[in-house]
């Protein structure tokens, strides 16, 4: 088949989108492509919204020191409830790393249900799951590697300037050279861009092109790299148009969608807003106080505010979510022989009917003639 090139495959991911979703329209799809949108987080690369929440700072300079010695020392919070407080942040934050880890694995295996799923234009998640688990598997390890490399270098790329920053004493000495922590803050910044960009790229890849080859050819990430780079060996210009594109497209998706998640949000939890509002100045009121189970109440509160904007972000996203695999899957399947075959099934042959059995005439045995007289 003809190689698509970036600019191509925009056109044909966007027919492809329409005819998956709008017709017809089926709310279970659309329900269950929110939940692999955001198990995979198409929804945060994609178009999701990331809100900046206003927040007050203390204009008196004695009322900026240590926010947790605040915490532990102010007159009405009780030595009970600062320990309730600590326990709830201990435990929160075993419960994020936990669910950090077990959302990375889901959305490893996910990554090619989404996947059949633009394919077939069909999603079945208990089928796909029994299907995909081994691959997913496999790209979950790409990912704790890929995570972990990504540490790693910023720890090196950002520690050995402030090291060696820290052993000249520049950070703690006010009349240090100014000239040298200027040029080196450009070089750093400029460093730390350049590294950025390059993990930007890495993952792009490793979703978009190595995933398919996993999922194609049974291969472990190591290998499905090395077929990568030598199917792009030729072709390194298209590939970087496509990155080129698909940023632009980011930035597109990400403004329109953002816009209207954050109406949608808003229109959402303005009523739930006014309701809290009402049951805090209440609360007051009635002389109730900051104690564990007001705590807990209000922690519940916040998780059920944000688990409805993750489903609503999930939801008007949808469209994002089949677009952006769809057009990678249309770029990279006019380069990869084995993706174009999936996405474009050889039609049945039709059976051929038997030949019709002749069966032999009957034949008759001659009448027989008079009996012979004697």
């Amino acid at each position: 088949m003809p190689q698509l090139s970036a600019i191509d495959a925009v056109s044909i991911a966007l027919e492809h989108t329409k005819r998956q979703l709008f017709r017809p329209f089926r709310w279970g799809q659309w329900l269950r492509l929110a939940l692999l949108g955001f198990m995979t987080g198409e929804l945060s690369r994609r178009g999701g919204c990331s809100g900046n929440f206003p927040t007050s700072f203390p204009t008196n300079p004695q009322d900026q020191q240590g926010g947790a010695d605040q915490l532990l020392s102010a007159p009405h919070l009780e030595p009970q409830m600062a320990a309730h407080i600590m326990l709830l942040a201990g435990v929160a934050s075993l419960v994020i790393c936990v669910f950090a880890l077990a959302w990375m694995y889901v959305g490893s295996v996910y990554r090619f249900i989404l996947i059949e799923s633009i394919i077939t234009k069909k999603v079945n998640l208990l089928a796909g799951w029994q299907k995909w688990h081994a691959t997913g598997r496999r790209f979950f390890l790409w990912r704790l590697v890929y995570q972990f490399a990504i540490g790693f270098f910023a720890v090196i790329l950002i520690g050995i300037p402030l090291g060696i920053a820290a052993v000249l004493g520049w950070l703690k000495d006010p009349h240090a050279p100014m000239l040298p922590l200027v040029f080196g803050g450009i070089i750093l910044f400029f460093l730390l861009l350049i590294f950025l960009l390059g993990a930007a790229v890495v993952w792009l890849l490793g979703q978009d092109f190595v995933a398919p080859i996993m999922a194609l050819e049974n291969l472990d990430f190591a290998d499905s790299w090395s077929r990568l780079f030598a199917m792009m060996k030729n072709d390194k210009g298209s590939y970087a148009g496509y990155a080129g594109m698909k940023i632009v497209l980011a930035i597109a998706a990400g403004i329109l969608f953002g816009i209207l998640i954050f109406f949608a949000i808003l229109a959402v939890l303005m009523p739930i807003g006014g309701f809290g509002l009402v049951a805090v100045l209440t609360g007051k009121a009635a002389g109730l106080t900051w104690n564990p189970v007001t705590v807990t109440l209000a922690v519940l509160a916040g998780t059920f505010a944000f688990a409805l904007i993750m489903f609503l972000s999930s939801m008007l996203s949808v469209p994002a979510t089949v677009n952006f695999p769809a057009y990678s899957i249309y770029f990279f399947a006019a380069r990869y022989p084995k993706l174009a075959a999936w996405l474009y099934p050889a039609p049945p042959v039709p059976a051929v009917p038997p030949p019709p059995v002749v069966e032999p005439p009957t034949v008759h045995p001659p009448p027989l003639g008079p009996a012979p007289i004697t």
